[in-house]
């Protein structure tokens, strides 16, 4: 079934690279661009589609908010930009009241129930759980983007220190998209071999640390990150948009996985047409489920702020 994508925040940097990577991918039908500066999100809209014609022939606009009612999935990428020494948990006082509002018009449009909110605004975690909560949602279907760039940028960097291929390398960042986030080198590979034996302990730390920090460096070097988030928000679209089942570390709501409940943080989940499938509980080395752990006790303590 032929996908319509909203992108609320689609005149900014990473609304507008979202959906050049789906216009690239040539998956998804429709992409519908709004902002609150509905000139720049003409735009956007219209850059885009001076391209189709090497592209591919989606729908690709501008929108006001009572024509994404229909729409299969809402991304919502708006929100205030992090400062260069900021944690994203510092965000949230001036993001949780953005994100609210966005919240009411997506409801006064009345956007069908089965549709997908796709968050990408930062704090993630916390404005996922907010997502849920505000509206009253299905959980399943709503989905923080997570972890997903953590992780792409982790694997990019190993791929980078090592002279290996990028797209071969799997390793993880799971929890808190934030200061708590875990490394997972437990199952960490580069072809199926295992990347703790090829990388010493020191080195582990070394990549760990530069992927943590990688946003920081974005946003000091250039303002922020646009095209890795841009492809990663792709990943997830495209998944849900071909039902392809792929596990992904996506922020979503867990239920019981290492003991933790309500709070929304990145695990590995499967990803299909009807949103979140399952998060599974994978077997982690007992530093890695602490870690997590950790996490999901510094989300539900700014939660409890927030509340």
């Amino acid at each position: 079934m032929p996908l319509k994508v909203a992108i609320i925040g689609g005149g900014g940097r990473v609304g507008s690279n979202a959906a050049f990577a789906l216009q690239c991918g040539g998956i998804v039908r429709q992409i519908a661009l709004l902002d609150v500066n509905q000139d720049l999100a003409e735009g956007e809209a219209l850059d885009l589609l001076h391209g189709a014609h090497f592209c591919g022939d989606q729908e690709i606009y501008a929108a006001t908010t009572p024509q994404i009612a229909d729409a299969d999935v809402v991304c919502i990428t708006a929100g205030s930009r992090r400062k260069p020494d900021e944690s994203r948990l510092d965000l949230i006082n001036r993001n949780v009241s953005i994100f609210k509002g966005i919240l009411e018009d997506l409801r006064n449009a009345n956007l069908k129930k089965d549709a997908i909110i796709f968050v990408v605004s930062n704090p993630v975690d916390v404005l996922t759980r907010l997502a849920i909560e505000h509206l009253n949602w299905n959980p399943a279907k709503v989905i923080g983007l997570g972890t997903m760039l953590d992780t792409t940028r982790f694997c990019s960097l190993i791929a980078e220190a090592k002279k290996l291929p990028p797209t071969q390398v799997n390793a993880l960042m799971l929890g808190e998209h934030g200061d708590t986030m875990s490394a997972i080198w437990s199952s960490a590979t580069v072809a199926g071999m295992p990347l703790a034996a090829i990388l010493s302990p020191n080195e582990q730390n070394q990549l760990a640390k530069r992927a943590a920090g990688s946003g920081a460096e974005v946003i000091r070097r250039k303002g922020g990150a646009g095209y890795a988030v841009g492809v990663a928000i792709a990943q997830v679209i495209h998944a849900i948009a071909l039902d392809k089942q792929t596990i992904l570390p996506v922020s979503a709501q867990v239920n019981g996985q290492y003991g933790m409940r309500d709070v929304c943080l990145s695990l590995p989940t499967v990803v299909g047409r009807e949103g979140v499938v399952k998060a599974l509980e994978i077997d982690l080395w007992p530093k890695e489920v602490s870690g997590i752990q950790s996490s999901a006790k510094a989300l539900q303590a700014t939660w409890d702020k927030l509340s």
